[in-house]
C-alpha cells in the first residue's frame, strides 16, 4: 500500500505520519529529504540563494528560506524547480529498497498543489480550523504575516478534500486524532 498524506501548514499532518509509524507504516517525509545535506538539491539550493540560508551545522535553515521564497512567488518557483526532482529520486530510491507488502506513507505537504494524487493506492488528508493552525505555529515561533504568506501558497482544506481517500478532522484532542489515525490504519493494513 502506498498511502499519500497531505495537509496544510499546521494541520497536524506530521502527529498523523508519527501515529501511522507507530502503527507499523514506514512514513518517508518530503520535508525532510528535502533537508538532507548532500543531496542534488540541496548543493544546488545553495548556489541560487546563497550560504545565508544554512544555519550554524550547514544544514538549511527553512526559516531564512521561507522569508525568501513565501513573499515571491518567482523565488519559490525557482526552489521548488530545485527541490522536486531530487526529492523524488530519493523517494523512489527509499522505496524501491523495501519489501512490497510495506505500507509506505509518503508525508508531502504539496500532493494536492503538485497533483500527484494518481501516484498512490490512497490519500489521506488531514484539516483543521484556521484558528488551530494559525495558533500551532505561532507556538512553533512563526510570525503571522510569515503563517499567511505559507497558507497562502497552499491549497485550502476543500480543494485537498476533493482527491482524499480518508479525512482526518485535526481539531480536537489527540485521543480523538488518534482514534481516527487508527481507523484508517485498520482499513489500510487489512
Amino acid at each position: 500500500m502506498y498511502l499519500g498524506l497531505s495537509g496544510g501548514i499546521g494541520s497536524g499532518k506530521s502527529t498523523v505520519a508519527k501515529i501511522l509509524s507507530n502503527l507499523g507504516a514506514v512514513v518517508i517525509d518530503a520535508d525532510f529529504i528535502a533537508r538532507e545535506p548532500n543531496q542534488a538539491g540541496y548543493q544546488r539550493a545553495i548556489e541560487v540563494f546563497g550560504e545565508s540560508i544554512l544555519d550554524s551545522d550547514l544544514r538549511i535553515d527553512r526559516k531564512r528560506l521561507a522569508e525568501l521564497v513565501f513573499q515571491d512567488s518567482n523565488e519559490l518557483a525557482k526552489l521548488e524547480a530545485i527541490v522536486h526532482p531530487a526529492v523524488i529520486a530519493r523517494v523512489a530510491q527509499i522505496r524501491n529498497s523495501l519489501p512490497e507488502s510495506t505500507v509506505v506513507v509518503y508525508d508531502t505537504p504539496l500532493l494536492f498543489e503538485k497533483n500527484l494524487q494518481g501516484q498512490f493506492d490512497k490519500v489521506l488528508i488531514v484539516v483543521t480550523d484556521s484558528e488551530h493552525r494559525k495558533a500551532r505555529l505561532i507556538e512553533r515561533g512563526l510570525e503571522i504575516t510569515d503563517i499567511e504568506a505559507r497558507i497562502a501558497n497552499q491549497a485550502t482544506d476543500a480543494q485537498r478534500r476533493t482527491v482524499a481517500d480518508f479525512v482526518i478532522e485535526n481539531n480536537g484532542s489527540p485521543e480523538q486524532l488518534q482514534d481516527q489515525v487508527t481507523k484508517v490504519w485498520q482499513q489500510i493494513s487489512a
